[in-house]
């Protein structure tokens, strides 16, 4: 049997090192937070004082089971302790009510207006949520046009929308799904102002 390289051995010590310095925070904040002294959980968990100030402090590894006397102890469990342990960072998109960047469509007017709520680099685009305000009842809208599949959903207001021939009352809580690449939009403003979500999903290519 091959013997593990150095590189190997210092990825597992790196991992190991994590690993204590994650579980350590933990435990002290369980006792902390439960009002419990170091004595009082070495104590009931069956180890001394000294090594369970050590796990604590991310300064030494221990062993699975004494690692279960010690949560044991605490009151949790071994799945609530490592239930946040090498989580991918988040990377969402936060936008805040109102903050949603407002852009301009081809053919729209100033009682039109859409807001961006998320975006993705570069040129190529898979989706793009807008939330859509329209308060002017007389205004004449263009026919829309574009790759992939829209989702339409109403939370105010009520409309007459238009794909293709077909023609669909729409009133708050009301959905639309349907392909971008046949002409649509809406026909008549029934009462204003009118609010929709829109989603475009343009798929894995995103080119459009």
């Amino acid at each position: 049997m091959n013997k593990p390289t150095a590189a190997s051995s210092d990825h597992g010590n790196d991992h190991s090192r994590n690993l204590d310095r994650y579980i350590g925070p933990i435990l002290r904040g369980q006792r902390q937070a439960q009002g419990l002294t170091l004595a009082d959980v070495a104590t009931l968990a069956g180890v001394s004082r000294g090594m369970l100030s050590k796990i604590e402090n991310g300064q030494v590894s221990t062993s699975l089971d004494t690692l279960h006397q010690i949560v044991s102890a605490l009151g949790i469990t071994l799945s609530q302790l490592f239930r946040n342990f090498d989580v991918p960072e988040g990377s969402a998109q936060h936008v805040k009510a109102g903050e949603g960047l407002e852009v301009v469509r081809r053919g729209t007017k100033r009682g039109h207006t859409y807001h961006l709520l998320a975006y993705d680099q570069g040129p190529q685009k898979q989706i793009e949520p807008f939330l859509i305000l329209m308060d002017d009842a007389a205004e004449v809208f263009p026919t829309f046009l574009h790759p992939g599949v829209e989702f339409v959903y109403v939370l105010e207001g009520e409309m007459e929308y238009r794909h293709g021939r077909s023609t669909y009352l729409l009133k708050p809580g009301d959905s639309l799904t349907f392909q971008g690449n046949i002409p649509h939009g809406p026909e008549k403003l029934l009462k204003v102002p009118i609010k929709i979500l829109s989603v475009m999903n343009y798929g894995s290519n995103g080119d459009h």
